[in-house]
């Protein structure tokens, strides 16, 4: 004999945009690893912290990052990671190291990170717009009311 489900497990749940609440949420990166920090700013961004999570529907939260210049990396990456930009012209290959990358933009390494954690769809690139990453504590998203959450 067949064990019957309940009812509420029979079928899927398939949210709108519409039915999805959008939250900030203040992620602090001070002392984080670059990689394990960067996967859950990516499990928000897309919504897959959420129970109602749909893959096709843009259900994420907003990140708002702060001390961005604090994060670490772990091992000798921090002398043998280069990030390489491409410009489109000949001889136009772009490689900065790790250390300058990290004196002059700091936000640019776990925007990077994020979005190589994303997909690589429309859909991922409208999410990743919700990132925010500053350096300092110092913010302007009072609007938005955003709220601290540890990682």
């Amino acid at each position: 004999m067949k064990k019957k489900t309940p009812a509420s497990f029979q079928k899927s749940c398939m949210i709108k945009r519409e039915e999805s609440d959008l939250k900030w949420l203040i992620l602090d990166a001070k002392g984080k690893t670059l990689g394990r920090f960067a996967a859950e700013v990516a499990k928000i961004l897309r919504g897959k912290h959420k129970v109602y999570f749909t893959p096709h529907v843009d259900c994420g939260d907003g990140v708002l990052v702060i001390n961005a210049d604090q994060i670490k990396i772990s091992g000798d990456k921090e002398a043998q990671k280069i990030y390489r930009e491409y410009t489109g012209y000949i001889g136009g290959l772009k490689e900065i190291p790790y250390r300058d990358m990290m004196q002059k933009k700091p936000t640019k390494i776990i925007e990077h990170a994020v979005a190589g954690m994303m997909p690589k769809t429309r859909l991922g690139k409208k999410q990743l717009t919700r990132l925010r990453i500053t350096v300092g504590e110092e913010h302007k998203l009072q609007a938005q009311k955003p709220v601290a959450v540890a990682v």
